[in-house]
């Protein structure tokens, strides 16, 4: 059984995937996977890009023919790394493609953690990404005034990695319900604020990680970022995406990752952005998560459970989702 993205919006399928007809292959047993809002971007058709829907999941490999992929191998997913590939809304799914390929897309991780955590690896690896990019422009975190935009899922995770590295952060959201909500998983223990209220100083860093970059959330980095800082774009952008004022394209430089350099209101400030993973990013995620002295605890961000029929349900009314992850059984929970 699976769930598939059609043109006329999703469906439930009952029938088993099919098998790729190129070799290498490998068929993954889902454990658990989880709903992203890029998933809800793509059914709503406002998500630019190569398709990834149904991509954060953690399974194992009942069959292969990549020898770096034997049979009874725990995985999670990388999207980014381009392999023929079914939905991960499934109970199985096949992959094929390059045997270097399929390995680097699906990356093994230990047995013993729970799949309610593992389920986070890519989207803690996007995260890292960010983290990265951030790092490129201002070196060690240690110190530095990060503030996070958007108390959703890649918000939280992003602020917690900054806090990990050092450096002083908060979170601030337009919602107080949603940013209630968040607060509440007890991931963070940082300052939360609305948009407009009064923050303690500007920061030299600030990450637009809304489900969009759109202009009230630009407002407020603008607003908040200190003279010469950094602005990092990690929610979603579309092509031409532009801010009256910013001489900056705001959707080529999310996508590529670079920086550019711009005036605003008679200050300078650089405008960077964060697209996709690494295979290191990856490594770091894994490593996040496993460490035996202090995991990153992100299963505290799930919210619900559904099968996959119920994930049908909340693909149609997307709008009745509030914060926190919503993980997937492939069969009821």
């Amino acid at each position: 059984m699976r769930v598939i993205l059609e043109e006329g919006g999703p469906r439930l399928r009952r029938s088993p995937p099919p098998r790729p007809r190129e070799d290498p292959a490998v068929l993954v047993d889902i454990e658990l996977a989880a709903l992203c809002r890029s998933d809800l971007k793509e059914v709503a058709g406002s998500r630019h890009g190569p398709s990834q829907f149904g991509h954060e999941l953690v399974g194992i490999v009942r069959e292969s023919t990549v020898p770096a992929l034997a049979e009874g191998t725990r995985v999670v997913l990388d999207p980014n790394v381009v392999v023929d590939r079914g939905t991960g809304f499934a109970d199985h799914m096949w992959a094929a493609g390059p045997a270097d390929l399929l390995r680097q897309a699906l990356q093994p991780v230990p047995h013993g953690p729970a799949a309610r955590r593992l389920v986070f690896a890519e989207p803690i690896a996007c995260a890292q990404h960010c983290l990265g990019a951030v790092q490129r422009q201002v070196g060690d975190l240690r110190g530095v005034h990060v503030m996070v935009l958007g108390a959703g899922t890649a918000g939280l995770l992003i602020a917690a990695l900054a806090g990990r590295a050092g450096a002083r952060v908060s979170v601030h959201n337009r919602s107080r319900a949603r940013m209630d909500e968040a607060r509440k998983a007890g991931l963070l223990d940082v300052p939360w604020l609305l948009f407009g209220e009064p923050a303690a100083g500007r920061a030299d860093v600030v990450v637009v990680a809304t489900s969009f970059v759109l202009p009230a959330g630009l407002d407020e980095a603008l607003r908040l970022v200190a003279p010469g800082g950094l602005v990092l774009l990690y929610g979603g952008t579309a092509p031409g995406d532009r801010y009256p004022g910013l001489d900056c394209d705001l959707d080529h430089v999310r996508r590529t990752g670079t920086v550019a350099a711009c005036t605003w209101r008679g200050h300078s400030l650089r405008v960077a952005g964060s697209y996709g993973t690494t295979p290191q990013d990856f490594a770091a995620a894994i490593g996040d998560l496993t460490d035996v002295a202090a995991p990153l605890r992100a299963e505290a961000l799930v919210a619900g459970e559904v099968d996959l029929p119920g994930l049908l349900g909340l693909l149609r009314t997307p709008d009745a989702l509030g914060p926190g992850k919503i993980v997937v059984h492939p069969e009821p929970p």
